[in-house]
């Protein structure tokens, strides 16, 4: 279900006068007090008309939240309290449904919230037109413009901590469904000066502290900047910190934005370039130096800052050191370069600072407007937002408040103009008779300030441009010669004898009598900050920079287009961008939003009176409501004014049948209300004085008191009455849910007594049937068994002589299976390990099974040996093979064999392939080397051993000096005979050669190894797989060796060596070798 729409006005629950226009009675205290009365209850808006005052309150309020938005979405303007989203609704419905072009004026101090304000209206209107990607896309550019402004634009002030220092124009472009296009942005007046000097408790532009404080190391160092505030003489450092506002975070805020907005990154990084450029120009300071013609020039004192500002900028160092030193003036055909002492290089110094950052401000809103502009070439219609300067009074007022007072002076002279217009076009449209309205018309102020030939900026410009010496006096003596008759100038050296005496007004100053009040002006300055020249030195200097922003910021420094025409003045650049947007804002419907600074403190819940009376008297607005007044007070549509009065009149209530003018015209005339207190226009009713309005209320009041007692009293009965039918309903229920009830229960008492006396009956026949059904199997049973005995009888009778045959066989067959099926039973369960080692085997139970008993056990071992052997791998297989002939070979025949079971045959004890000290021998070898061991050969003659490379593969022994790897013998496999070995625990052995062959020359070989068994086997095997012949092995403790031509006998005897277990080896005679073994 839809929620229900509460329809209000904004006289409902009024705190004070929501409308200024009703206050009674009419005069400044009375304003004041209602201002105080609704700020103090956090009603910050109050309107004069269609004008909304709006009060800062220095805090955040819940009061802007989408729910807000929506409750003031398409409602009247004064249909609810006093708000700012009212006034931007109807701005924007008038617009979207009238085609209307619209703009929103916002004006006041410092510090009132004009900025803020301007950002809420912004924010409304984005929430309330057209949504789609590239809707959202273009409201986003515009809100994001905002972050990237105030960084550029804004500062720290005495009176605001987000002060803008520049007035703001933005067009926002609509199309004919009132979504968004695009925008563009207009700039007034940026507030240069403050960047090479701040007032003391002030800040420079936000984006100085924003860098130093958000900006990466990294980012820092690239732009020459240290985050040492104290290090740059443009920032002030009293105020450099300001409480509750994150410079860091800002600064990832600003760049977001810009991403946002659409800036290119080099863009990004040339902008900041330029900032940190116009930061360290601060830093250059400058020294007299006397020349020999007895001028004075100045000279830069630490040329460090310099260099790395031609570092960023890309400008050669040496062009702008002369820049400073020197200026250069043409006059036709002639160049005069003359020397600048010290004060002119910081004056040049300072101003190219301020140019710098003025220029990079204007190229950034340029920029914006590039990005944020309508793309498309069709009609639009347009709603600007005026954000801009309110009337200045300081102590001490320049130049800057002389054009921001005259451009409020204009906006007020608009602001009574359009008023006026607008209340006669709508009395015309209502058919009302219109009378004229005296007010004050600040034209002729405006006249003093901006006539062509004797206001005031054009004397300024005339004082700037006359030849020969011009000063802030001879300014101030045309003043007095021009103006000293007008009735809103004031001067002491003026011809009016009036102001001769007057002591408050100093001799170098003028005073100027505002729409808002007196102000006085330091003259000081003006002629200066008119003229605001930059030498065309630096200008030149700027164009030549390596950096495209910096060139494209100074196109007058092009040597190919030197204009010697003297640019326009500061005054007159102002004066011509006030009339194009005084011209801007006539085409436009206006609407204004005021606002009001409570007090100087930034603090919530404080309201100054005298602060705010100055506001009101500066800002007109008890003029505003005078004019307002001046005819009829209060107007309000005739269907909206019959539906809120409607209850005063027995005619009208509760519904009127008819037209609601002539239901107005009944209930005014039911009321009696004297005729020339309203009139009836075509579509709203006009009420000329608030008491009036106020009656009307008071008898609203009061009828709703009376209705609400009736409505009261009939609730009440009609509240009584239900509850009684209610119950009466519920009584009816009750009995007749207790009359159920009880004719269940009754019901299911009955049927439980039936439900037993039926389990009874079924019970005693359910046992009856089962006591027959026993009895008939019990008898069946017996009739079975008696049979069965019978035919076993009848069997027993026919076959008892074959039974009595064969009994015995059957018997014994029996017996013997029996025996056999528990003979291999207890078998199973004292089976042995699968170990082929284990010799443990059941011992048999009979007799007969001693056959059958050998036969399993011969049976399973073998079936584990194979389990066992199944488990090797090939490489295993071959080594227990060799191991298998080995002890086949010296099994119980050689003393070192069980020594030698242990022990792996490993074959290559020597890295031949490895070691490169056997490379020669490796190269030399092209067989697979079976074994390759370290072995000592016995000398012939003396019985010494010599150690010998013994190799051994598939065709060949080798044997090769351990040193060198030179191969001595080489012998073929089939030339070796025998080996033959002693059965002692040694490991000599001979090698015997085939009588005959060309290896056997010097007879056999008589050799030492560690690893006799390995070698033994495996020149055992690979003689028989090579020649198919066995090798003959000889185990002997005595042989003979052929030794060249004579056979020598090699005996082996025991006894104690002198060398502890080694055996040695010692020639006896020429026919005897004897080898003590231990």
């Amino acid at each position: 279900m839809a929620k229900m729409e509460v329809k209000t006005s904004l006289l409902d629950d009024m705190i004070g006068v929501g409308d200024m226009v009703l206050l009674e009675p009419l005069d400044e205290d009375s304003f004041i007090n209602n201002l105080k009365k609704r700020f103090d209850h956090n009603e910050v808006y109050t309107y004069i008309g269609s004008v909304v005052i709006s009060i800062n309150p220095y805090r955040s309020l819940p009061i802007y939240t989408p729910e807000k938005v929506e409750e003031y979405r398409n409602r009247n303007f004064y249909e609810l309290s006093p708000h700012i989203f009212a006034l931007s609704d109807e701005a924007y419905r008038s617009l979207r449904d009238q085609d209307k072009d619209q703009c929103i004026l916002i004006t006041g101090e410092s510090g009132a919230g004009k900025t803020e304000a301007s950002k809420l209206v912004m924010s409304y209107v984005a929430a309330v037109c057209g949504k789609g990607a590239e809707v959202n896309q273009v409201k986003e550019q515009l809100l994001q413009s905002n972050p990237v402004l105030e960084a550029f634009g804004n500062a720290k002030t005495m009176r605001n901590d987000n002060s803008s220092r520049f007035g703001k124009y933005m067009d926002i472009e609509f199309d004919f469904k009132g979504d968004p296009l695009g925008g563009v942005i207009s700039n007034y007046l940026l507030e240069k000066s403050r960047v090479v000097k701040q007032p003391r408790g002030e800040r420079n532009f936000h984006i100085f502290y924003q860098i130093l404080s958000g900006a990466s190391e990294e980012f820092l160092c690239k732009l020459k900047l240290e985050r040492d505030f104290s290090r740059y003489n443009y920032l002030g450092l009293d105020s450099a910190r300001v409480n509750g506002v994150d410079d860091a975070a800002n600064f990832r805020t600003v760049r977001n934005a810009m991403q946002i907005v659409g800036f290119m990154d080099h863009e990004t990084q040339s902008v900041f370039e330029v900032v940190a450029a116009v930061l360290k120009l601060g830093n250059i300071e400058f020294k007299p130096e006397s020349r020999a013609n007895g001028l004075d020039e100045s000279k830069i004192k630490d040329k460090n800052e310099l260099k790395e500002i031609c570092e960023l900028t890309g400008i050669d160092q040496s062009v702008l050191e002369r820049a400073f030193s020197f200026r250069t003036v043409e006059a036709k055909q002639e160049k005069v370069s003359t020397t600048l002492n010290v004060a002119q290089a910081y004056y040049a110094r300072d101003a190219l600072a301020k140019n710098l950052y003025s220029r990079l401000f204007s190229w950034l809103v340029t920029r914006i407007n590039e990005s944020i502009k309508a793309q498309t070439k069709v009609r639009k219609k347009v709603m600007g937002v005026l954000d801009i300067y309110g009337f200045e009074i300081f102590e001490d007022n320049s130049f800057e408040q002389f054009i921001i007072n005259y451009c409020n002076e204009k906006l007020q002279q608009i602001f009574i103009e359009l008023t006026l217009k607008e209340e006669q076009e709508e009395y015309i449209r209502e058919g009302i008779e219109w009378t004229h309205i005296e007010y004050f018309n600040n034209a002729i102020i405006c006249d003093l300030i901006e006539n062509n030939q004797t206001g005031i900026l054009a004397m300024l410009d005339e004082e700037c441009l006359r030849p020969g010496t011009v000063t802030d006096e001879t300014f101030l003596e045309k003043l007095n010669q021009v103006c000293a008759t007008h009735q809103h100038f004031e001067s002491r050296m003026s011809k009016c004898s009036r102001f001769l005496n007057d002591t408050s007004l100093p001799h170098s100053c003028f005073r100027i009598q505002h729409y808002a009040g007196k102000v006085m002006y330091q003259v000081e300055g003006f002629v200066d900050k008119n003229n605001d020249l930059l030498y065309r030195d630096l200008s030149q200097a700027m164009w030549k920079a390596n950096h495209s922003l910096i060139k494209a910021l100074f196109p007058e420094g092009n040597p190919a287009k030197i204009n010697l025409k003297r640019p326009p003045t500061a005054g007159s650049q102002f004066k011509a961008s006030v009339a194009t947007l005084m011209k801007n804002l006539q085409t436009k419907n206006p609407n204004y939003i005021r606002c009001i600074k409570p007090n100087d403190k930034k603090a919530a819940h404080i309201f100054n009176e005298a602060l705010v009376c100055h506001q009101i008297r500066y800002l007109g607005l008890l003029e505003n409501v005078r004019v307002r007044r001046a005819g009829y007070a209060f107007r309000q549509p005739y269907e909206p004014c019959l539906e809120r009065y409607k209850m005063l009149c027995k005619q009208t209530w509760p519904h009127w049948r008819g037209p609601a003018r002539a239901g107005v015209e009944v209930l005014f005339n039911e009321l009696r209300i004297p005729e020339e207190e309203f009139s009836f226009g075509r579509s709203k009713i006009f009420i000329r004085n608030p008491r009036t309005l106020f009656k009307l209320e008071d008898l609203r009041k009061q009828r709703l008191e009376d209705l609400a007692t009736l409505i009261g009293k009939i609730y009440r009965g009609w509240k009584c009455r239900t509850h009684f039918l209610l119950m009466k309903k519920c009584q009816v229920v009750i009995a007749s849910w207790y009359r159920r009830y009880s004719q269940q229960k009754k019901y299911q008492k009955i049927k439980s007594s039936a439900i037993t006396v039926q389990s009874y009956i079924r019970g005693w026949k359910a046992r009856k049937l089962l006591r027959e059904l026993k009895h008939m199997k019990r008898c069946n049973e017996a009739a079975t068994v008696i049979a069965a005995y019978w035919h076993g009888t009848q069997v027993r009778r026919e076959y008892r002589k074959f039974f009595r045959a064969n009994a015995g066989r059957k018997i014994y067959e029996f017996t013997l299976q029996r025996i056999m099926q528990k003979y291999f039973l207890e078998m199973k369960n004292k089976m042995p390990s699968l170990s082929p080692i284990d010799k443990n085997w059941p011992a048999r139970p009979y007799l007969f099974l001693e056959s059958t008993h050998k036969e399993l056990k011969r049976i399973f071992h073998l079936w584990r040996c194979k389990k066992y052997r199944d488990q090797f791998t090939d490489q295993q297989k071959l080594i227990y093979e060799e191991k298998l002939e080995a002890s086949e070979l010296f099994k119980d025949k050689k003393a070192l064999y069980p020594a030698s079971v242990g022990q792996p045959f490993q074959g290559a004890y020597l890295e031949i392939g490895e070691n490169p000290k056997y490379k020669k021998l490796k190269d030399a070898v092209d067989e697979k080397i079976i074994i390759a061991e370290v072995v000592n050969k016995i000398n012939r003659a003396n019985g010494k051993a010599a150690s010998r490379i013994f190799l051994l593969t598939k065709n060949n022994v080798l044997l090769a000096d351990q040193k060198s790897g030179t191969i001595k013998s080489e012998v073929p496999l089939g030339d070796v005979t025998k080996v033959s070995m002693s059965s002692q625990n040694d490991g000599f052995f001979a090698v015997h050669l085939k009588e005959g062959s060309e290896a056997a020359s010097k007879g056999d070989f008589l050799l030492s190894s560690d690893h006799l068994i390995e070698m033994a086997t495996k020149l055992y095997r690979t003689t028989l797989s090579q020649t198919k012949q066995k090798l003959n092995i000889e185990i002997s403790d005595e042989f003979l060796v052929q030794f060249k031509q004579d056979k020598v006998c090699v005996k082996f005897i025991q006894g104690s060596q002198k060398n502890g277990n080694i055996p040695t080896c010692k020639r006896k005679n020429n026919r005897l070798l004897e080898v003590a073994v231990p």
